[in-house]
């Protein structure tokens, strides 16, 4: 064997070691599509823990209700009341078209979302909206730093 072909394969060798001891990003999309289903399944239930719990404590929200946007996890939890008044029961939270992009410990990950409500007369409305999430890893946990609801321009 050639002194090139050993120093190719040693290469090869310590690249697939490396690759192995840290996490793959199919585990981390994987963990971060998990918590966007555990975050939404937990609005479904009104279970204010559930939906915080995977949030920073200093996240940043942009809404498409008033406020224009919420800092700190108290303020983020405050949206939460008029959402789930407005919601109709049992609570319509879902999404689709979820997509992620993970690095080593910075993410994003965007989805189609769909909820269904009652406005003031009682008449129901449905709701398509865009949500963009901004996640960080600590302590090789992932957590919401920023989150984005939208709705397209009329």
């Amino acid at each position: 064997m050639s002194t090139r072909t050993r120093a190719s394969r040693t290469s090869e060798q310590t690249a697939n070691r490396n690759v192995k001891q840290m996490p793959s990003q199919n585990e981390d999309e994987m963990a971060i599509r998990a918590l966007i289903e555990k975050w939404a399944k937990a609005v479904r239930e009104q279970n204010r823990e559930g939906i915080r719990v995977d949030h920073d404590s200093e996240i940043l929200m942009f809404d498409v209700p008033p406020p224009l946007f919420s800092q700190g996890l108290d303020a983020y939890m405050a949206t939460w009341t008029p959402f789930l008044s407005w919601s109709e029961k049992p609570v319509s939270f879902d999404f689709h078209d979820v997509k992620v992009t993970a690095g080593k410990d910075v993410a994003f990950a965007t989805a189609i979302g769909h909820c269904a409500g009652r406005d003031a007369r009682g008449k129901r409305e449905e709701l398509e909206f865009r949500l963009t999430m901004g996640l960080r890893k600590f302590d090789g946990r992932w957590r919401v730093m920023h989150e984005h609801h939208s709705v397209p321009a009329e």
